[in-house]
């Protein structure tokens, strides 16, 4: 084997991650995209009315401080409402279409940082909108190696005459020093994530959830026990959303009733999520109980589950199913008589 050939191997080894096993990767993405364009939204729009208000009578100078803010701005807002949107989507897709909006998104901004550098003649501000962008990826996103490479390079190669103008030769070479550093990081932070997906895949034989009957969570061939009985309910629940995020107040209204509201319920509820997370740790269960941004889900690709063999058409999950689907909570029903009629089909 040449040696380019045992790199590209070595590589695809070590950094690569399949898009089978991507879908948990591109959710991620897209909640963090949501916060991020939202965040971001929030200060176009004010730069933008800043300058309509208050430089109204001298529009005609601030036409490219208005094309910026008015792309910034336009992007920020396509960007959180595409992630909102795609939040259903297949798994098998969620690789690409759950991603493609950060690839997108981050481009139009590495775009910006080369207008601001060109056409608003402020390279420092230029450069350092270059890093941050570097960083915040770095920070929020889980993206492949080369297109950190690429996507740091290229801008960098442009403003490479202009960074050695205005900063001299050692202003260039930290320049170049630093997008070597983020590149060398996302080759780490790439590999870390592909450790735990491999990790994670060989969790999914040892954690298994039983839903047809009474609801029970075993791991490694014992059944798990909470601190809390609700704490099971919880997790119950978020199984039969299959993945979907839930958010605390349909949670509060599931485990206390209707009426429950956080100034009531907020304390119980959050001892359910300790109680949780620190039994989970306990038997070093990864990446099954997610909480973001006060919503919650579970990964159901960690775990072997016969609701979900069901739902893909297993044979022998559809034979198992007799009709009852976790019997201890009343609004299990719903789902049992979904189930019912999927027999009967």
């Amino acid at each position: 084997m040449s040696p380019i050939s045992s790199f590209i191997q070595y590589y695809k080894d070590n950094f690569v991650i399949p898009h089978a096993d991507s879908a948990e990767l591109a959710e991620k993405n897209r909640l963090h995209l949501i916060i991020c364009t939202s965040i971001l939204f929030i200060f176009g729009i004010g730069d933008l009315l800043g300058v309509l208000i208050f430089r109204f009578s001298e529009l005609q100078h601030y036409i490219p401080r208005i094309i910026y803010y008015s792309v910034f701005t336009i992007a920020s807002l396509g960007g959180f409402v595409y992630s909102i949107l795609i939040k259903d989507c297949p798994k098998e897709k969620a690789w690409f279409y759950k991603s493609i909006q950060v690839y997108i998104y981050i481009c139009i901004m590495l775009a910006m940082t080369l207008y601001n550098f060109f056409i608003f003649t402020q390279p420092f501000n230029g450069f350092l909108a270059f890093l941050f962008i570097g960083i915040l990826c770095l920070s929020l996103f889980s993206l492949p190696p080369w297109f950190y490479f690429l996507g740091m390079t290229i801008p960098l190669c442009i403003m490479s005459p202009t960074l050695y103008d205005t900063f001299g030769l050692s202003g260039l070479a930290d320049a170049i020093l630093v997008t070597i550093i983020v590149f060398c990081l996302s080759l780490y932070k790439q590999a870390i994530e592909k450790k735990q997906i491999i990790l994670v895949k060989k969790q999914k034989y040892a954690l298994e959830v039983k839903t047809f009957g009474n609801f029970t969570l075993i791991y490694e061939g014992s059944v798990i026990k909470f601190s809390r009985s609700k704490s099971l309910e919880l997790l119950a629940y978020l199984v039969s959303k299959n993945g979907s995020s839930v958010n605390t107040k349909e949670l509060l209204a599931v485990l206390y009733g209707d009426k429950a509201d956080s100034t009531r319920y907020g304390s119980s509820f959050r001892n359910l999520v300790v109680d949780i997370k620190h039994k989970l740790n306990e038997l070093n269960i990864l990446d099954f109980f997610i909480a973001e941004y006060n919503s919650f889900r579970i990964n159901p690709e960690v775990i072997k589950c016969d609701y979900y063999d069901f739902l893909n058409g297993d044979k022998q999950a559809l034979k198992s199913y007799t009709g009852e689907f976790m019997n201890q909570y009343s609004w299990g029903e719903e789902t049992a008589g979904f189930l019912d009629m999927k027999v009967m089909k």
